[in-house]
């Protein structure tokens, strides 16, 4: 049993590996600026949910996930959404790893790290 808050709200999720790539783009620049690192597109938590559980080779993700009130946050912001248009116009970058494959890899991570213990 997977127990989690609300399901509903929409986050940009994003590989790390990417925004260092836009890190290491911002300090390759002469003259210092502010950027902002994001995809652009919005998941539900829900989204994210069954996507680790497809990557895990469970369909029925439903029949596993509880939801509890004691992990609802106070103050819940919907939508948490980016916009990297300065970095990708003025530093090159954009995102390469997608929504998808990065919950993919996660997952895939975890798996091979708990397949190690045994």
């Amino acid at each position: 049993e997977l127990v989690l808050g609300d399901l509903e709200p929409r986050r940009d999720w994003g590989y790390a590996g990417d925004y260092v790539k836009a890190m290491w783009l911002m300090l390759q620049q002469d003259q210092p600026d502010d950027y902002v690192v994001a995809t652009g597109e919005t998941y539900q938590v829900k989204e994210f949910v069954r996507l680790a559980f497809e990557a895990a080779g469970v369909d029925d993700w439903e029949r596993y996930v509880r939801q509890d009130k004691k992990f609802l946050r106070p103050a819940e912001v919907d939508l948490l959404v980016g916009d990297a248009s300065k970095a990708e116009t003025k530093l090159g970058w954009k995102r390469e790893v997608s929504f998808p494959d990065l919950v993919t890899r996660m997952v895939e991570n975890d798996l091979r790290i708990e397949s190690a213990k045994l």
